[in-house]
């Protein structure tokens, strides 16, 4: 969802400062693997008569970091042309979120969903667009299957669970995004959401292995934290609420992940009181992007 950013200053005050000192900068990376071809989910703003469609997946930072550059991989008709992208991060519900409007525990469910539990936030913490950030694309493969996939069937309960609108084929991309403007995340549990705006058709995320296992680059949970499955949702439709792509709308025992990767570096110390502050503003603001 669209939101503009209250505390840019700050985070451009706190890049300045991680770009003058990169030596004193731990790396900081996950990547949840290469696509499975289990599933495939649209994700893509408003225009050429859809609705704004999100995807999210999720990744934890166990330090306070800032991300420079993400890569993911989707699904693009052919002959279709790439016109934008969009990035966004969500924190866990009920983090930026009106919870009086659920039910309440243990599931917090609405009258769209059965539950928010685990879900992204009703609101965006950030999003990156336009001269914010700049997007290659790479061909991996002219014709991609999926034996699944999430387009249109996207419909608050009793009707949540469609199965899936079924295989989709297209030309496989891995996009390559820099970001001009970088994220800078507290410490936290996140939820990634990339659209892509293409000039006709659909753009369809696609999915990675869950759970993640070690090794071929992937990169496995912190302990003590939990990989979610991932989630979609509609606006207008069944926004601000989220339902799970497997659980929900596929049904059966299948979950999840997106193809996406992370790149950055963890703030310094001396940064970290300046990066908190740019939080804690944006937290303030209900409602709207935070950092």
């Amino acid at each position: 969802m669209r939101l503009r950013n209250p505390v840019s200053a700050l985070v451009a005050c706190l890049a300045l400062f991680l770009a003058s000192s990169p030596s004193r900068a731990a790396l900081f990376f996950f990547n949840t693997g290469s696509p499975d071809g289990l599933m495939a989910m649209a994700s893509h703003p408003a225009g050429n008569g859809q609705p704004e469609v999100e995807a999210a997946d999720d990744f934890v930072t166990t330090d306070p970091v800032q991300i420079n550059q993400v890569t993911f991989t989707g699904l693009v008709p052919e002959g279709a042309t790439i016109e934008s992208v969009r990035l966004e991060i969500y924190r866990v519900f009920p983090n930026d979120s009106d919870v009086g409007r659920t039910s309440g525990a243990p599931t917090f469910s609405t009258s769209n969903v059965p539950t928010r539990v685990n879900s992204p936030s009703d609101v965006a913490f950030a999003e990156r667009e336009g001269s914010d950030l700049t997007f290659l694309s790479a061909l991996l493969n002219p014709s991609f299957t999926t034996s699944n996939s999430v387009v249109t069937g996207i419909n608050p309960q009793p009707n949540q669970a469609t199965g899936g609108d079924g295989p989709q084929t297209g030309q496989e991309r891995f996009f390559t995004v820099k970001l001009n403007n970088p994220f800078v995340l507290p410490a936290d549990h996140y939820f990634f959401v990339p659209q892509v705006e293409l000039s006709d058709g659909t753009f369809l995320w696609l999915s990675a292995a869950k759970p993640i296992t070690p090794g071929g680059g992937n990169t496995p949970f912190p302990m003590g934290s939990t990989d979610l499955q991932a989630w979609i949702r509609n606006d207008p439709g069944i926004a601000p609420d989220w339902l799970r792509v497997g659980t929900d709308i596929e049904g059966g025992q299948r979950t999840f992940n997106g193809a996406f990767s992370l790149e950055g570096v963890v703030v310094p110390e001396p940064a970290t009181a300046l990066l908190l502050v740019a939080g804690i503003g944006g937290i303030a603001l209900r409602g709207r992007t935070r950092v």
